[in-house]
């Protein structure tokens, strides 16, 4: 046997899909040394002539910045130069009031980014590599995992190829193709489930200060939620001064709103001090021309083929957008699934004799990622359809209000000083999560968004006992004021006949 029949060459993957989850993932394959080729169906987003997608902003938070910080630390400081602080919810009433809602004791901030320039920012990326090679305007046809080979069509010119790959990466959406072969050869439990809201986007555009000048409407760090009970409207900045607006509601309601005229008068009515920075030629402009977009929820079981194919981001975790943790639990996905490549010692080389076996490091990587992450996708899931019921109504309510001031009392006097987001990198680059942690009172927002250390799952087990608690404190404080009702009636029934 020759010395060149057992040389080594370095392995080849392929992942499907060039949005934010899947260009991280080819960043950290090329980092490893992989030789990695990324397909993309759609055109490149830099391009003017490519077609405008759905584009709710995006909120990145401590779970997708440190993420990215783990895979490259320079480019997740170039990145947030392009992001927006927002330190907490402003909460406008239908009366025109407003109050603000920070998000943290210590004024940690969640980041509004424009998903287009987020998508331009991966791809120039990936671009700048020199192990990854990028196709836009090609579409997976099929893929046959035991054989290692992907059938792609350039949809340029219709030729079909059919490279060969070690791995697999399916980070190609709510409705992946990769996913959909996936399923022939894997015994995977699978559920989609459509909510009965529907959203569409609106724009408000920016405003003028005295001297000409371009200037926010709004407060640009905040977050705005306009809550309506059954339906809300958000706004999050963009770096121009503008705002992107979403508007949720149910399905039924918005098929009644089937006219331009009937859809204004419904917005004035509901949200009066939002149309008045919109304006209503603007409105009606999107409300003729922008899509009306579902919502969907998918949770499957397993995660991963053997040792040569995976499902990250959406392709695997579709959920609500309204914990903001959708990007976040994504880029995660590509933290985890590194610090495993790191834990197992997987390499970026073969044997070409070994190129029909499977390889047992690989392997257990995948295999111990669907068998560690699924707990977790199955609780952010959950709690971002939570946080829907919290976010158009609860926000709004007293007992919402009390309960949340007793929450932070408690944070205040039960927790130590907070852990910054740059003193977890270092554990976040080798480690899935800390240990013994969390430690004292942390409010849910706190331990979803600002505490990347803690597993989701963890946070849910945390919470649900944390809720046990303030549930009782509420029994008991309810028994105290009904008890102290009956002694002062008593009291006032025994004055009254004296």
């Amino acid at each position: 046997m020759t010395p060149q029949a057992i040389s080594a060459r370095r392995r080849r993957a392929v992942v499907v899909g060039a949005g934010p989850v899947g260009c991280l993932a080819a960043l950290m394959l090329a980092k490893r040394g992989w030789e990695v080729s990324l397909y993309e169906a759609r055109p490149d987003p830099r391009l003017s002539s490519a077609s405008q997608q759905r584009s709710i902003n995006l909120a990145i938070s401590h779970r997708g910045i440190s993420a990215i910080q783990a895979i490259d630390g320079s480019m997740a400081q170039r990145f947030m130069q392009t992001a927006i602080p927002m330190k907490g919810r402003m909460i406008h009433q239908l009366d025109g009031k407003w109050n603000s809602q920070l998000y943290d004791r210590d004024g940690q901030c969640i980041n509004s980014i424009d998903r287009a320039l987020l998508n331009e920012y991966f791809v120039n990326e990936v671009t700048a590599s020199d192990n990854i090679r990028v196709f836009f305007q090609h579409k997976v046809l099929a893929v046959d995992f035991d054989c290692r080979n992907i059938t792609i069509e350039d949809t340029n010119n219709a030729l079909t190829t059919t490279p060969s790959f070690d791995f697999c990466v399916g980070a190609d959406g709510s409705y992946s193709v990769v996913r959909r072969q996936l399923m022939r050869v894997v015994r995977m439990n699978y559920q989609q489930e459509y909510i009965k809201h529907e959203y569409m986007e609106l724009k408000m555009p920016a405003s003028q200060d005295d001297e000409g000048c371009m200037k926010f409407a709004l407060d640009p760090n905040h977050l705005h939620i306009w809550p309506r009970h059954s339906y809300m409207l958000i706004a999050l900045p963009n770096k121009d001064c503008t705002f992107t607006c979403t508007l949720f509601a149910p399905s039924e309601e918005l098929d009644r709103l089937n006219t331009p005229d009937i859809f204004l008068n419904w917005f004035r009515l509901n949200f009066p001090d939002a149309l008045q920075e919109i304006g209503e030629k603007n409105l009606i402009h999107d409300f003729t021309h922008n899509p009306r977009s579902s919502l969907i929820c998918t949770k499957l079981n397993p995660y991963h083929y053997k040792d040569r194919a995976i499902l990250l981001g959406d392709a695997a975790h579709s959920m609500v957008p309204f914990y903001g943790q959708g990007l976040n639990c994504g880029l995660e996905d590509v933290r985890i699934l590194n610090i495993l490549f790191n834990q197992e010692s997987a390499m970026s080389t073969a044997s070409e004799l070994l190129t029909d076996q499977e390889d047992e490091q690989m392997k257990r990587v995948l295999s111990r990622y669907s068998q560690e992450r699924h707990k977790d996708l199955l609780a952010i899931n959950e709690l971002a359809m939570d946080n829907y019921v919290e976010m158009r109504h609860l926000v709004t309510t007293p007992i919402y209000l009390a309960r949340k001031a007793l929450d932070n009392l408690l944070y205040k006097i039960s927790s130590p000083q907070y852990r910054s987001l740059s003193s977890l990198i270092p554990l976040l680059s080798d480690e899935l999560y800390s240990e013994n942690e969390p430690r004292g009172w942390l409010p849910l927002y706190t331990l979803v968004t600002f505490r990347p250390d803690v597993s989701y799952d963890t946070v849910r087990r945390t919470v649900a006992r944390q809720s046990a608690i303030l549930t009782g404190v509420g029994f008991v404080g309810a028994a105290m004021l009904l008890g102290l009702a009956g002694v002062w009636m008593s009291y006032a029934t025994k004055s009254r006949y004296r």
